[in-house]
């Protein structure tokens, strides 16, 4: 079992590594032409972020359903999954792309800057949205892989994608002279690719795998069964109940920076500085979380009890030893890593007030990252939803009510308050999960069907 759970968990954390790199490419080759292209980038990154975030249960939904799919051996019906994937995201993009001048006006609304950064921004917002459709698709067919017991596709995916986006960004800025737009259209060609090599990867799998599952009916049939509205009802309720998670999850983490910034500008920078050792700690426990996505909802389609039981006390073990060693790492190494961040030292010797708290982080978080997983493959959304309900307002509840009692703030105290909510968001979070997991996660393999 534990073979299983790392050969699922490091393709996923090396792909998990790369997903940043499309925007440090971009902020590279920018940087090194002008300061004005640097802060639209970073404008135009964010705002993708934003909107691309929202959307990732594309991914969690797909890869929980088709995993039971894999388990149960019903080709047919992980093949419907990946078609209502495809198909909503195709959807979502058309929308984006047909809304992107009212999304557009948005840019001088969120965001400051000069009338030239912001600008550029919009250029680079208007050239890289029609990358949305090969985006989201990717999206769906990255969860479609897991799911299928397979995340070494999704990493060469991955890795292909950007050494293409590297190519063409600079072949466009520095052989074309098409400045940001030229970065921007360099992130098109690069997800379009991605997407190409990811249909070839499904058309191989196709051959592979469909004579030895158990087929009840031919392509088109499959095609247009996937899309009767009363088939695609559970994929609408899984992928709802996830989208609401990730909207509570996006509004705490653009909080935590907005408090930052009325702190002061020094914390905002602090904090930037601070959420990287959770940023990191994120890409290696995503990538057991992927694992648990893969095998619970294999177990579950099988019915397989004991290997589920197995699957899930390993991810926990595995989640506290990754615990310890990353404590111990910012404990020994805090301060180096800060330097890696960056050279002000004034910035550094203010975040050696508020080092311990990434300590904390690995203590706090690891339970939720790994229950996000196993409650993902298991298909147990609305659970889910609902401690990401009950964690998001206790995060607000401790906040405000920390900052009533203590008024007058100072900047300490005030950092201090807005991180211990934080940690309060990530302990109840996983709290929650590990008090439904008995009914919700090992139940099913009593009474989960998969749907036809």
């Amino acid at each position: 079992m534990n073979r299983r759970i790392l050969g699922l968990a490091l393709p996923n954390i090396i792909t998990n590594i790369t997903v940043p790199l499309l925007g440090m490419v971009d902020t590279a080759i920018m940087g090194h032409l002008s300061e004005e292209g640097l802060g639209a980038i970073a404008i135009g990154a964010t705002l993708f972020n934003l909107i691309y975030w929202n959307f990732g249960f594309l991914r969690m939904g797909t890869s929980g359903i088709t995993a039971q799919a894999y388990g149960a051996r019903r080709w047919d019906e992980a093949v419907k999954t990946l078609v209502r994937a495809c198909t909503i995201a195709l959807g979502i993009a058309l929308a984006l792309i047909v809304l992107q001048w009212p999304i557009g006006l948005l840019v001088p609304v969120i965001f400051e800057g000069s009338d030239k950064v912001l600008a550029m921004a919009q250029t680079y917002f208007q050239v890289r949205i029609w990358a949305a459709p090969a985006t989201l698709g990717l999206y769906a067919i990255k969860g479609w892989f897991i799911g299928m017991q397979d995340s070494k596709t999704p990493m060469w995916i991955a890795i292909a994608l950007n050494i293409v986006n590297i190519v063409f960004s600079l072949l466009f800025v520095l052989v074309f002279h098409w400045d940001i737009a030229g970065v921007a259209l360099g992130t098109v060609v690069a997800q379009y690719s991605g997407l190409a090599m990811g249909i070839v990867f499904l058309r191989r799998k196709w051959r592979a795998e469909s004579g030895e599952w158990k087929v009840e009916s031919g392509k088109m049939k499959i095609i247009k069964d996937a899309l009767r509205w009363d088939k695609m009802k559970r994929f609408f309720k899984v992928n709802g109940d996830i989208f609401l998670r990730t909207v509570c999850l996006s509004a705490v983490f653009t909080f935590i920076t907005a408090a930052g910034s009325h702190i002061s500008d020094e914390v905002l920078a602090v904090n930037n500085l601070l959420m990287q050792f959770f940023t990191i700690f994120s890409y290696i426990m995503d990538g057991f979380a992927y694992a648990g996505e893969s095998l619970v909802g294999r177990y579950i389609g099988a019915r397989e009890a004991k290997n589920l039981h197995s699957a899930v006390r390993l991810l926990i073990v595995w989640g506290l030893a990754l615990t310890v060693v990353f404590t111990g790492a910012y404990a020994v190494g805090g301060e180096w890593f800060l330097a890696i961040f960056t050279d002000q030292q004034a910035v550094i010797d203010a975040a050696g007030d508020y080092l311990f708290w990434v300590l904390i982080v690995p203590v706090c978080g690891f339970a939720a990252f790994l229950f996000d997983g196993i409650f993902i493959g298991a298909t147990a959304s609305r659970s889910m939803r609902n401690a990401m309900f009950v964690a998001t307002a206790a995060f607000f509840a401790v906040y405000y009510g920390l900052k009533a009692l203590n008024a007058p703030l100072d900047t300490l105290t005030w950092n201090n308050i807005l991180w211990t909510a934080f940690m309060v968001f990530l302990t109840l979070r996983g709290l929650l999960q590990w008090m439904r997991l008995r009914k919700d996660v090992y139940g099913q393999v009593e009474t989960k069907t998969v749907a036809a």
